[in-house]
């Protein structure tokens, strides 16, 4: 079996692990991969987005299945263009991945098919989304609806706050993505992740994690892509999980077929535990990151049946998709300035082989052969252990034995967990 990924950042990493983990003698090719990759697999300069040169590499391999890993090429059309050939794809055409590539788009269908999530409204003049912030009241969200790398996102704490981030949004500070912004109802709980990975009818649900966005420890500091995670989470139960189905996912799933926009892939759930309910905060449209990181180590079940399945070239793997007795919690290690600035080129040095898993994110080689930072946010030190306190110091301690100057990362990942670990009798 050859697997074709694209993409070069953590979550691909931990893909490319998982596979060769239950498998070793897949052969994997990545585009453009890392240097973590590149040690399960050969990596291929390009770029994922160009859908054209991704269908020539793919024909050349002559690769039994593509995985696309980040949220560009979908947006792109890559999975179309691939499809139209007959290669298998692990990802949804361009009409599905609307469901994250416009925010807009997602709240619609959502408040059309009574899919419950935070109420909101879409503008183009910076007075009307200002009135709309005023008749929400503060605190209010201010969201680009186009797709920002995670970074679109503000929680405006009164409404010059929100007068604010409407302007830069409108005003071009994420560019493209900010053509349209929404004005969204506040919602106050804990937000958890769900993947569920379909054929467009059915579906199966991973492991449910929880990822920490701010920058420093106690949740203060910038909103990021992810400083961390933990999986699985205590509040993620069977009955949360049934809820969940029966509410969001399978009416996401009727909605998109009725549209004529079937949705075969990983449909990524960002939920928020109201009060009244799970509600959605956001889809997306592939595996989160760094949430994969800690999902898929501890899955109790092979990756590859799956993909094949939501790619529609095999059958249904029998049985559940469990967290089993292990425990996943992933530290991210990020550069000096990330988020704003991000220092680049910075030597890293690796702590010595062990138990503990170190995924790459941002890094790259130097003609030397130096491992050097090349993003933000550059390696996530995983521990994978049979408790979670003892899976969590092993990631805080695998992330503070990674030499590279300036370097930022939390020592509080799972607090909250560690919390309720600490009330149960």
């Amino acid at each position: 079996m050859k697997v074709l990924i694209l993409g070069g950042g953590g979550r691909e990493h931990a893909i490319a692990w998982k596979l060769t983990q239950d498998d070793p003698e897949i052969e994997l090719i990545a585009v453009p991969g890392n240097p973590g990759i590149a040690e399960l697999g050969r990596c291929v300069d390009g770029d994922p987005s160009d859908g054209i040169a991704m269908l020539q590499i793919a024909r050349d391999e002559r690769v039994d299945l593509v995985v696309i890993g980040p949220e560009a090429p979908l947006a792109a059309g890559v999975t179309d263009m691939l499809l139209e050939v007959n290669i298998a794809v692990f990802g949804p055409s361009h009409a599905a991945a609307e469901l994250e590539s416009s925010k807009r788009f997602a709240k619609e269908v959502m408040q059309a098919d009574g899919i419950p999530t935070a109420a909101a409204t879409t503008h183009r003049a910076p007075q009307d989304a200002k009135r709309a912030a005023r008749a929400l009241g503060a605190p209010v969200v201010i969201k680009a609806s186009g797709l920002a790398a995670g970074k679109g996102v503000i929680v405006a704490m009164s409404i010059a706050e929100a007068d604010a981030a409407i302007d830069a949004v409108l005003g071009g500070a994420f560019g493209s993505a900010g053509n349209e912004v929404l004005v969204e109802e506040f919602m106050s709980g804990e937000e958890l992740s769900l993947f569920a990975v379909t054929d467009g009818r059915e579906f199966v649900v991973l492991p449910i994690a929880q990822d920490h966005k701010r920058l420093f420890d106690g949740d203060e500091g910038p909103n990021t892509g992810g400083m961390g995670a933990y999986c699985p989470v205590t509040l993620g139960t069977q009955e949360l999980i049934d809820e969940v189905s029966a509410l969001i996912i399978a009416p996401t799933l009727e909605a998109m077929r009725r549209r004529g926009r079937p949705f075969r892939g990983l449909l990524y759930c960002g939920l928020m535990l109201t009060p009244t309910g799970p509600r959605v905060v956001e889809f997306n449209c592939r595996f989160g990151d760094p949430e994969t990181q800690v999902v898929l180590p501890v899955m109790d079940a092979p990756l590859l049946p799956l993909l094949l399945w939501a790619a529609e070239r095999g059958p249904k793997p029998a049985g559940v998709v469990t967290s089993g007795e292990r425990f996943a919690v992933a530290t991210v290690v990020a550069a000096h300035g990330y988020p704003e600035s991000a220092r680049k080129n910075d030597v890293i040095q690796l702590p010595a082989a062990g138990d503990d898993l170190i995924f790459h994110a941002g890094t790259s080689r130097t003609a030397s052969g130096e491992l050097v930072a090349s993003g933000g946010r550059v390696l996530a030190a995983v521990g994978v252990a049979d408790s979670f306190e003892t899976a969590r110091a092993r990631s805080r301690t695998a992330a503070e034995q990674i030499v590279l100057n300036g370097s930022q990362f939390r020592r509080d990942i799972g607090w909250r967990e560690a919390e309720r670990l600490a009330r149960t009798p």
